[in-house]
């Protein structure tokens, strides 16, 4: 066999090929897909399991007795990829050969790339969007959340052959930002990053919790002197301020449109300050101010074309009831947008833009789940056959030990100062532990601030998207438990002993390397299984698969570790073949952690 057959080895494809042929040799008038193939179950005895009963039935044999059958004639006939089977009820177990295994382990080395998928040149792109931060605050943990998994996913469809376009959407207008801007207005455009040494998101942020502390307060007199609730809300002077500078914004005035571009600017230099912190860059960046005219110039003519109708109030609506949901308003009485307004445009903007597309991705908390199901409604009904390739990467909020961050309460934890608290907690640990002798104060700071990143995408990467999440950073950074410096730790495990190895070159382990035991098996079999994880990341949007496979893939290395001898290893070829397994584990970990945005150190 060829070192170019050798790097299109599938197991799965190699035991379907053989239970082909030998089906036409003992003739069964069966064909493989009658036997669904899956991994062998932990608990059990195997490397891959077929599924007997549908076939038993069709050539009116027991399961048991059809898979004696095959079992023997694969073990007899193909015994250079099958050793042995176990028959469990209807279930036919078989076991690699311990030299099908090794080349499984050859054909790893010698993929620079193994699991990966080189994209085509012509291939449609994916419209990646994630981040997508409104200009009122300053970045926090749960657009961290976001963030990491939007460049986790965005990494990982390209592994897969995917062309991706990643996207950032700011939210920079609204009446969001209206309210900071009436704030700063109020403090006499006194104060700026450069007069307060204040981070320009910051500076912006603490101005939108002075608003809702100030519209609390009106909130609250005016139920004091008689108001309902709602009342109260609509008619608070700070709120009908806001208001009214949206109203003035969407005229164009000069005025508030320079205090717009003045407060915009300073949350925008802020945030790429942070993105830059976390090595994100984006392919795009779309700003809704641009996007909500092209929103505005599709509903009127939606309107010309009877999709959308006025409301006896002046607004604007679409009914949805066709695609099971509800009236949903697309401009305000007074003319001005919505969300989705803005949202529609952006969606019309992009496929014109980029033409054929294979998909468009949109990753937003779970809050809006009604949201998209809206959107990509109302672009169906005005037409466009696309909207069935756009999918809502939903995902759950991040909570605190002590509970639900509110942005307008001044209660969130901001991004910067989250990163700053992840530092110092890898330092005082990693320290206490001692990984850090013998490197310089530059080298230190390099490996806490990994550590401490590393830590927080792991832990919120490791978690189904769909699930919400307390997060401990404590917690995160334990160096024994499920946790990202466990698996950077072991990465550094790994290269010190390649390093003492002195080996360069990691060709295929020798013919007379002794039988493999169960922990050597075990890791080739979870090396191997890499790009099988990559797939079900691929199809479920979700790059949790793959950082617990690397979790577990570090587990087994660390348990081979303590119980085998690697370089100690009197036998030559041995010692040839577990240098070789472990730099397959440290290849895999680095790419794996990698595709999650997470650096691993060398040495620790």
């Amino acid at each position: 066999m060829t070192e170019a057959d050798l790097k299109h080895i599938n197991p799965k494809e190699i035991l379907w090929a053989s239970l082909n042929e030998i089906l036409s040799d003992v003739n069964l008038s069966l064909k493989a897909d009658d036997f669904p193939i899956q991994n062998t179950r932990k608990e059990f005895k195997g490397d891959l399991t077929l599924t007997l009963f549908k076939a038993s039935k069709a050539v009116k044999l027991s399961p048991p007795e059809l898979g004696q059958k095959i079992g023997e004639y694969l073990t007899k006939k193909f015994s250079e990829y099958f050793s042995e089977f176990e028959i469990v009820q209807g279930f036919l177990n078989i076991s690699f050969s311990d030299d099908f295994r090794k080349r499984l382990l050859y054909e790893i080395l010698q993929c620079e790339n193994f699991g990966f998928v080189a994209v085509a040149e012509n291939a449609p792109p994916v419209l990646l969007e994630y981040c997508s931060p409104n200009t009122n605050k300053p970045l926090h943990l749960g657009h961290l959340r976001n963030i990491f998994l939007g460049d986790a996913v965005s990494r990982i469809l390209r592994a897969c052959g995917k062309k991706v376009v990643t996207m950032n959407l700011v939210n920079d207008r609204g009446i969001h930002i209206c309210k900071s801007m009436l704030m700063w207005m109020k403090d006499s455009r006194s104060k700026t990053p450069e007069n307060t040494g204040i981070k320009g998101d910051f500076l912006v942020g603490d101005y939108y919790v002075q608003f809702d502390k100030l519209y609390k307060g009106q909130v609250e007199q005016l139920m004091a002197q008689g108001k309902n609730k709602e009342e109260a809300e609509q008619n608070a002077e700070a709120i009908r301020e806001a208001r009214e500078l949206l109203r003035s914004w969407e005229k164009g005035d000069p005025t508030v449109l320079q205090d717009w571009k003045t407060m915009n600017k300073w949350v925008l230099d802020g945030f790429r300050q942070t993105l830059s912190r976390l090595n994100i860059a984006f392919d795009r960046w779309d700003f809704e101010s641009n996007t909500y005219l092209e929103g505005k110039k599709a509903i009127e003519e939606g309107l010309q074309k009877n999709i959308f109708f006025r409301a006896p109030d002046g607004s604007v609506r679409v009914d949805l009831s066709s695609h099971g949901l509800d009236e949903k308003v697309l401009l305000r009485s007074d003319g001005t947008s919505v969300y989705i307004t803005q949202d529609i445009g952006t969606a019309l903007m992009r496929y014109r833009d980029y033409g054929n597309i294979e998909g468009m991705i949109y990753t937003v908390g779970n809050e809006q789940d009604y949201h998209f199901k809206v959107l990509f409604a109302i672009l169906d009904k005005l037409g466009y056959s696309w909207a069935s390739r756009c999918k809502h990467l939903s995902y759950g909020m991040v909570e605190l030990p002590t509970g639900k961050m509110k942005s307008r309460e001044g209660t969130v934890v901001d991004a910067d100062d989250l990163l700053d608290e992840m530092f110092e907690t890898a330092k005082e640990i990693t320290t206490e532990l001692g990984k850090t002798e013998g490197l310089s104060e530059e080298e230190k700071n390099e490996l806490y601030e990994m550590i401490g990143q590393g830590a927080l995408r792991y832990f919120i990467l490791k978690v189904d998207p769909h699930k919400k999440i307390v997060f401990d950073p404590r917690e995160s950074i334990d160096f024994n438990g499920h946790t990202g410096p466990f698996i950077q730790y072991t990465h550094a495990r790994i290269r010190s002993v390649i390093r003492k190895s002195g080996y360069e070159k990691f060709d295929l382990p020798t013919d007379n390397t002794p039988m493999l035991n169960e922990s050597e098996k075990h890791i080739i079999n979870r090396l191997y299984s890499f790009p099988e994880i990559l797939v079900e990341c691929l199809q479920e949007l979700n790059p949790a698969p793959l950082a617990n496979h690397l979790y577990e893939l570090s587990k087994e290395f660390n348990r081979f570790y303590h119980d085998h001898s690697i370089l100690n290893e009197q036998n030559n070829a041995l010692r040839h073949f577990r240098v070789c397994l472990t730099e397959a584990c440290g290849r895999q970990i680095k790419k794996g952690m990698e595709l999650l945005g997470i650096r691993v150190p060398e040495r620790m």
